[in-house]
């Protein structure tokens, strides 16, 4: 079987933005509303931060159950690591998730700026200035056979998919509007010259956009 590349829970604005702009410790997704954006998974049985019992059950829940299967190594763009920019002044700084991440594989983090790799419970961050084609090298073979995430930011996405290497999405519309920020898209149409696209309407509000190879 061939180790895919999968955007998956990947959320969007009904104008494309995937996060709003200003991006702070503060603010990780700018302006944007966080509960806005992904509320929808936050609220779901299975969600990854969920502190306490309960939670949806239904589609919405299907999707966030399914986002670790078969999930060997994920690619991710030094904007959803952290806010931080240029050189690593403070290597004190391990992401947004504390002391035990939810990815549970090894991440590579694609930065201009390299740091040693680290190791939070059983998730290590390697921090490599690469290609997207590079990339994706190392972590299918750090995956061990297993498909590989790409958990974004907008950037890095759109990086992959201007390099034609991602192999199926998930992209999740919740209905706001945000204006500016980091957009993915001004319309899905724009990637149908090589994908198909399903259309899932969930009871929550939000629509589950569901891409494959053609």
């Amino acid at each position: 079987m061939p180790q895919l590349l999968r955007l998956q829970c990947f959320n969007i604005s009904s104008d494309g933005y995937g996060a709003g702009e200003g991006q702070s410790l503060e603010r990780p997704f700018g302006h944007a509303n966080p509960a806005d954006l992904v509320g929808w998974a936050g609220a779901t049985a299975s969600w990854v931060n969920r502190a306490e019992p309960g939670g949806t059950r239904g589609l919405d829940d299907y999707f966030t159950r399914d986002m670790h299967h078969g999930i060997g190594a994920e690619i991710m763009g030094r904007n959803k690591f952290g806010p931080l920019r240029g050189p690593w002044e403070n290597e004190e700084w391990k992401g947004w998730w504390g002391e035990t991440p939810p990815f549970h594989t090894p991440v590579f983090v694609l930065t201009h700026y390299e740091r040693p790799s680290f190791t939070l419970t059983d998730t290590t961050f390697h921090f490599v200035n690469a290609t997207p084609e590079e990339a994706l090298r190392q972590a299918r073979e750090a995956a061990d056979g297993n498909d590989v995430r790409l958990g974004g930011g907008v950037a890095t996405v759109r990086a992959f998919l201007e390099a034609d290497l991602v192999d199926t999405m998930h992209v999740v519309v919740s209905p706001i509007e945000l204006g500016r920020g980091e957009r993915l898209w001004s319309s899905p149409q724009e990637v149908l010259d090589r994908f198909n696209l399903e259309t899932v309407p969930s009871p929550s509000g939000v629509t589950h956009l569901l891409f494959w190879r053609k």
